[in-house]
């Protein structure tokens, strides 16, 4: 890797933390810009894989910028990517949290809060759109993630039923295309 990528990392998650109005999971769209498209650090199926082992594992859904860091970097970069996406968005929230507490029954403050309200669902929905493109090469993976989203969308059950039975067929799928 080049000289220099741990601080690219860094401003690279950086901005991205300040951005990330929902969590790190909003900003998935403009992450997979930067470390795909505009620097090639990864590819498409990369960036998914890193994105779907750190959702399967427990712990928080930032955990994928920590793998995106230890691929490129190791463990220095892993410490690089996690600090540069979780600091700065960390000590802004403290700093706000405090001036909001003084203001808590100001009427434009409560109507900002609500104004907001559709920054991050919108983010949030941008970067389902651009995992199932970074994901979704065969019409099998097409099918699948339409289904679950489906599922998701409109059933009230526990979304890793989804998971299962997506991760089941693709057992199934290698299991017999490999055969």
């Amino acid at each position: 890797m080049k000289d220099g990528v741990l601080g690219q990392l860094a401003l690279t998650f950086i901005a991205m933390s300040l951005g990330a109005i929902g969590g790190a999971n909003a900003v998935v769209p403009e992450i997979h810009q930067q470390v795909v498209t505009l620097h090639g650090w990864l590819n498409d199926t990369t960036f998914a894989n890193l994105f779907a082992i750190a959702q399967a594992a427990p712990g928080p859904n930032v955990m994928f910028v920590s793998l995106i860091g230890w691929h490129l970097a190791g463990p220095l970069g892993l410490v690089v990517a996690t600090v540069a996406i979780c600091l700065p968005s960390s000590l802004l929230t403290f700093g706000v949290s405090r001036i909001r507490r003084r203001m808590m029954e100001a009427g434009w403050l409560k109507l900002l809060q609500t104004a907001l309200m559709p920054i991050p669902l919108a983010l949030m929905a941008a970067s389902a759109l651009i995992m199932a493109q970074a994901a979704d090469h065969t019409l099998l993976t097409v099918v699948v993630t339409l289904g679950t989203a489906l599922f998701v969308a409109f059933t009230n059950r526990n979304p890793l039923w989804a998971l299962t039975a997506g991760g089941v067929l693709g057992g199934l799928t290698f299991l017999f295309a490999g055969a």
